[in-house]
């Protein structure tokens, strides 16, 4: 994967975790859930896939 994908993955999964931390501040009843577990299930492939990528340059 080249340096600018990698850049661009890193930037927009900064972006969904920061999201992610706005939507957890809001008190227990006005947080919208299904926006949460999309939220936090985007973000954790985001992170997995820029963690091998950088493993793999490491590596490589």
């Amino acid at each position: 994967m080249s340096k600018e994908v990698t850049f661009i993955l890193v930037i927009v999964s900064m972006a969904i975790w920061i999201t992610v931390t706005r939507e957890a501040e809001k008190p227990s009843k006005e947080i919208n859930w299904w926006k949460m577990i999309t939220l936090l299930s985007a973000g954790s492939l985001s992170a997995l896939v820029t963690t091998i990528t950088l493993i793999q340059s490491v590596f490589l």
